[in-house]
């Protein structure tokens, strides 16, 4: 069976970090797409960021670039999104999915819709 299982989330002050991982198993790493996904009360689901494993090709939302950097380990099958420069408006919770088919554009990449299989969420509070 697929499994992603997200770890990381917790409370942290504007301007702070965190890094969230996303754990894989039951697939072939290397055939698919994972991507890191938010939802915050009362919104919609949005995508944050992805990476594709076969070439490394990586996709991040206008709001994240710059602040988050999402990175893989083979070995470990483990898919991390390093989070920093925190604002308030990042609280939400996290989620990583992946696509098992190749995502060509950014819009693919962001959209819930191109995944197959969900982990769990984490929850990240960004507050002081």
């Amino acid at each position: 069976d697929v499994q992603l299982q997200a770890s990381g989330g917790g409370l942290v002050q504007p301007g702070g970090s965190l890094r969230l991982s996303c754990a894989a198993s039951g697939f072939t790493f290397d055939d698919y797409a994972i991507g890191w996904f938010r939802q915050a009360p009362g919104k919609e689901r949005e995508g944050v960021s992805c990476i594709s494993e076969s070439d490394g090709t990586t996709y991040y939302a206008d709001s994240v670039k710059g602040r988050f950097t999402i990175s893989s380990d083979y070995a470990k099958r483990t898919v991390y999104l390093q989070m920093n420069s925190l604002k308030p408006e990042d609280t939400a919770v996290y989620y990583c999915a992946a696509s098992v088919s190749p995502l060509f554009t950014t819009a693919q990449a962001m959209a819930v819709n191109s995944y197959d299989y969900w982990g769990q969420g984490t929850l990240v509070t960004v507050s002081s």
